[in-house]
């Protein structure tokens, strides 16, 4: 089921959120403040979906162009996703191998094989393509 958006609410909706596309540091955190606002509001009508739909991709282009996510290498993810999950190396013993092992690969001494890549995704509950 298609829910259709009235022009005319929708209409008055953008005169009062005015959303363009965004250029600036100030006009980020206002696109944000008011995605926050519709975000936050109870039983939001199909046109404040809209709205709010497409506040969030102006921002989203707004921080991919100026705060791009440096690709990572397998072992820089192994360490945050460790890091995040307060996972230490004690607890990888047995899911990529031995004490020694695990050592060798989180100190960046051993490189993370395929099959490593496998065990450690699924431990994770990530992509293997994340360590290859």
């Amino acid at each position: 089921m298609t829910l259709t958006i009235n022009p005319s609410d929708y209409a008055q909706l953008l005169a009062k959120y005015q959303p363009k596309v965004i250029e600036t540091e100030a006009e980020n955190e206002r696109a944000i403040e008011l995605a926050q606002e519709l975000e936050h509001k109870a039983n939001r009508t199909p046109e404040e979906d809209a709205i709010l739909e497409l506040l969030i991709t102006l921002i989203e282009k707004f921080e991919e162009e100026n705060y791009p996510i440096p690709e990572g290498t397998p072992h820089s993810m192994l360490l945050h996703l460790m890091e995040s999950n307060d996972i230490k190396q004690e607890n990888l013993v047995g899911v990529i191998g031995s004490r020694g092992v695990v050592s060798e690969v989180v100190n960046g001494k051993r490189s993370i094989s395929k099959a490593q890549a496998k065990a450690l995704a699924e431990f994770f509950s990530v992509d293997a393509g994340l360590f290859i």
